[in-house]
């Protein structure tokens, strides 16, 4: 059976990533004042950081169902017989209700997966469900091993401001944050499919120190392999530096370090450094 694996673009991959592994990548829509982008072919994150410092209106838009579906479809034309979507969150966007919608339009079976996560922990479960196919699963088992990628991994992320969050109704329940956000550096993670609070510090450096410990952490835990990215948003120097803390302390030669994508970026805000590890 030939299989194919879909995601959408808030999963942060790589184009030659994705391309070797064989995913393909749904773009979604991302709006700067009156103009409208589409993710990964017009706009980048560092055009995304300038509107948002200069106050210049930001919003995303989910893929709709016609283009999921069109790229079902074309998927379907070119021999593929069942196909594994795997996607962001339903608790933070609407993206899962498309491809469901499409996938009850198209001829062939497709399983809709909904990570509960967000960004490159999005990625790293396409990417799994890519690795079952290529090993021999069946689309169960490679429906499996998304949801299993996506319960082991975890999002660290670092904000300097909340106010993003707020404003894209992505805030989940670090909404009880608000109030003291002034007096705080939360570190935030993705809990359950929501942007939920983990820790709160006091300074930047506390915090973002704090993200590295707690990735070393996390990392522990896993009996084997495991994914790790980093991302962030206008905040190349730190991000370069908690790539070099993380490479020391987990005994690795390198870790990618990568802008968020354009619709995350909208969200999270300028300074953001996220940290994504997953196990393989």
């Amino acid at each position: 059976m030939t299989v194919a694996v879909v995601t959408d673009s808030t999963a942060s991959l790589d184009p030659d990533d994705a391309a070797r592994e064989g995913i393909t990548v749904v773009p979604t829509t991302v709006i700067i004042g009156a103009r409208v982008y589409t993710e990964g072919v017009d706009v980048t994150s560092q055009m995304i950081a300038d509107a948002l410092r200069s106050s210049v209106p930001v919003s995303t838009s989910r893929p709709s169902p016609e283009t999921f579906q069109s790229v079902y479809e074309a998927l379907a034309a070119t021999g593929v017989e069942e196909i594994v979507s795997v996607h962001i969150s339903s608790k933070v966007s609407g993206t899962i209700d498309a491809a469901r919608l499409a996938a009850g339009r198209v001829e062939i079976p497709v399983r809709v997966v909904d990570t509960l996560n967000a960004g490159l922990a999005t990625g790293y479960a396409a990417g799994a469900a890519a690795r079952a196919r290529d090993a021999g699963a069946d689309p169960a088992g490679m429906v499996a091993a998304a949801e299993e990628a996506a319960r082991s991994a975890m999002v660290l992320l670092y904000v300097d401001t909340l106010e993003y969050l707020r404003r894209g109704g992505r805030i989940g329940r670090a909404a009880a944050l608000i109030g003291s956000a002034l007096s705080v550096k939360p570190i935030l993670t993705i809990d359950d499919g929501q942007v939920t609070p983990l820790e709160k510090v006091r300074t930047s450096s506390k915090a973002l120190s704090r993200l590295v410990t707690l990735a070393v952490e996390k990392v522990a835990t896993y009996e084997g392999d495991y994914d790790i990215g980093i991302q962030h948003l206008a905040n190349a120097d730190v991000a370069a530096s908690i790539a070099d803390q993380l490479c020391e302390r987990l005994g690795r030669d390198a870790i990618a370090v990568d802008e968020v994508g354009a619709d995350i970026g909208a969200h999270v805000g300028p300074g953001t450094i996220a940290v994504t590890v997953s196990a393989r």
